[in-house]
């Protein structure tokens, strides 16, 4: 088993965190793991990328090769386009949060942000899959938009044969997280798993 993910966003929605939780509950289902990160400006909301490999024989290098990317998590909908052509292929699955974070220059009035429509029918015509997902209003009724990682890891764990599962991350929850958020991320888990099971019933293709 070989599996490369990206996890991209922009700074401060958690991508790191993400990254750092699902390798640490791969590591312990007995999983080789690598994580390569890459920061553009990220304290200014600037690019953030993270590379996770998955392997059951050996360690991979940091760094996803070209066109390499099994699945692509876009915690912002600009990102994971950003990176199309370098990271992915025709049978590259997108998970892809739809609330766009604007870019600074897009908030001067220098550039303009591109059109939903055409986010969508860029990431669907180039990989096999893509889970359109309102994340962020979830995160919010959960108290924050910083709950967007959970929700986006528990979206991912519903990938047929994703080699995590939801269990597998509350667990390393209960490990690092104070014992007043664990009910709050369990919560946030179990959302955006339940976004993929119900987008994958309501047009009944397979994960």
């Amino acid at each position: 088993m070989e599996l490369n993910l990206i996890i991209t966003g922009v700074g401060g929605q958690g991508n790191v965190l993400a990254s750092q939780v699902l390798g640490q509950a791969a590591v312990q289902k007995g999983l080789r793991v690598t994580i390569g990160e890459t920061f553009g400006l990220s304290q200014r909301g600037g690019p953030v990328l993270s590379h996770v490999r998955l392997s059951d024989s050996r360690l991979k290098g940091p760094i996803i090769p070209p066109n390499g990317a099994h699945i692509m998590v876009g915690l912002e909908p600009l990102e994971p386009v950003r990176i199309l052509k370098e990271f992915g292929n025709e049978k590259t699955i997108f998970i892809v949060n739809s609330r766009p974070i604007h870019p600074l220059n897009v908030i001067a009035g220098e550039a303009a942000y591109p059109e939903e429509a055409w986010l969508k029918e860029t990431l669907q015509s180039f990989g096999s899959r893509l889970f359109w997902l309102d994340g962020t209003e979830l995160a919010i009724s959960l108290g924050g938009a910083i709950m967007l990682n959970m929700i986006m890891l528990g979206a991912l764990t519903a990938i047929d044969h994703f080699p995590v599962s939801t269990s597998d991350i509350k667990q390393v929850v209960r490990d690092i997280f104070p014992a007043s958020k664990v009910d709050l991320n369990d919560q946030a888990l179990d959302m955006g798993r339940s976004l993929i099971t119900a987008s994958i019933q309501s047009d009944g293709k397979g994960p």
